[in-house]
């Protein structure tokens, strides 16, 4: 029986990368529940939809970014500075405390994703074996998605119990813990270079790696669906009743966190577009049955299946990425991924809320939509894949 739990891939690096992963994932998710009643307080409740809207726009512009410096001054630092920003805004969100200096700091917040996912997945795929990449990003995967369902009920509880100052301080000391562990890990890019003016300047290729065009393309499509789901469900789970409107987000990250174990480790025995093909028909199967769902049961059915498609998708699309990567180009190629990974969310968000247009009987035609875009997802995987197999029956 093989040993799964094997030295190759469970080493002492990647338990305190995942555990510098956990700690930073819960120190920026712990804020969300919190942060559209605080912007309330000070007078701000129509810029509710900016509190993801500029943390994400700063995340996607600075990609590039962390992508060119990963692939010169190395992981580590990348890393660093993206629990940095973190660390630094937990402390000025008790300080800003009108709205236009909120929002700035919302902006300068994003950072903290742009930077660290980036340098991570870098990381990730240095320290493990080719030839079981899809199981370590699915197990590291595990530790980003348990830190996102920890962060936001440990942080509601803080703010409950003690105070929103407490809840932001405890913010800054989450991540203050995962720049700890990461500056003690050693770095894994082998030729660094110094860190000069011309490290951030941004060529095409920084913003797009033509190697990695196929994973990019279905990440793209597929996470339209992501987007639509973030906009549209609190106010579905409220016209089903539900008073707790986080409940489809708990069943996603549940039943994502149970696929990631596996899907990666599936993916390295079989191949990625195999995977990715079953994880384009479990994401329209969601899609469909949340569009349809006239009760709570089925609504969150497709909760599950939503988080099945994304525990499939995820892992192994970041091994397919790096997979076509090499070592002078990884973080560019992540970088590529998250770059299509955000503009399908954002365009998926701003596409539901168009749809949707806040009229109940719209809600299906959100969904049906999103549906559509994992359906060309689908079709072009098939295509490249069968392209590919009679390619190799040729040669």
């Amino acid at each position: 029986m093989q040993n799964t739990a094997s030295p190759g891939i469970l080493t002492t690096q990647f338990w305190l990368l995942g555990l510098s992963s956990f700690l930073f994932s819960s120190s920026f998710n712990m804020l969300i529940p919190e942060l559209p009643a605080y912007l309330s307080s000070m007078g701000g409740a129509e810029y509710k939809g900016a509190i993801i809207g500029l943390f994400t726009l700063t995340a996607g512009l600075s990609r590039p970014f962390s992508g060119r410096l990963t692939d010169r001054i190395g992981r580590v630092p990348v890393m660093a500075f993206g629990s940095l920003v973190c660390f630094v805004c937990g402390f000025l969100y008790p300080i800003f405390t009108t709205v236009m200096p909120f929002l700035l700091l919302r902006l300068v917040h994003g950072f903290s994703t742009g930077f660290k996912p980036t340098g991570t997945a870098a990381y990730v795929a240095d320290i493990v074996p080719a030839s079981r990449r899809g199981e370590a990003m699915g197990i590291h995967g595990m530790c980003m998605s348990v830190g996102s369902a920890f962060g936001p009920a440990i942080g509601s509880m803080i703010s409950q119990e003690f105070s929103l100052n407490a809840l932001f301080y405890t913010s800054s000391l989450l991540a203050f813990l995962s720049i700890a562990i990461l500056l003690n890990m050693k770095e894994t890019l082998q030729e660094k270079q110094k860190l000069t003016l011309k490290s951030f300047q941004i060529t095409r290729r920084d913003i797009f790696e033509p190697d990695v065009f196929s994973p990019a393309l279905i990440t793209f499509l597929c996470y339209f669906g992501f987007g639509a789901v973030a906009t549209v469900t609190p106010d579905f789970s409220g016209y089903l009743g539900l008073q707790n409107r986080g409940l489809y987000f708990m069943m996603f990250t549940i039943s994502s966190i149970m696929v990631r174990l596996f899907a990666g480790k599936i993916s390295d025995r079989h191949g990625r577009m195999p995977v990715t093909i079953v994880g384009c028909i479990v994401l329209i199967i969601a899609m469909v049955l949340t569009g349809f769902a006239g009760s709570v049961a089925m609504f969150l059915t497709g909760a599950a299946f939503f988080g099945v498609s994304m525990g499939i998708l995820s892992p192994v699309l970041s091994a397919w990425t790096v997979d076509l990567s090499g070592d002078h180009n990884r973080g560019r190629a992540i970088a590529t991924m998250f770059i299509s990974l955000e503009a399908g969310i954002g365009l998926g968000a701003f596409l539901s809320a168009e749809l949707f247009e806040n009229q109940r009987e719209n809600l299906p035609l959100v969904f049906f939509c999103m549906a559509a875009f994992a359906m060309a997802a689908l079709s072009y995987t098939v295509v490249i894949y069968q392209f590919k197999k009679r390619r190799a029956r040729v040669i």
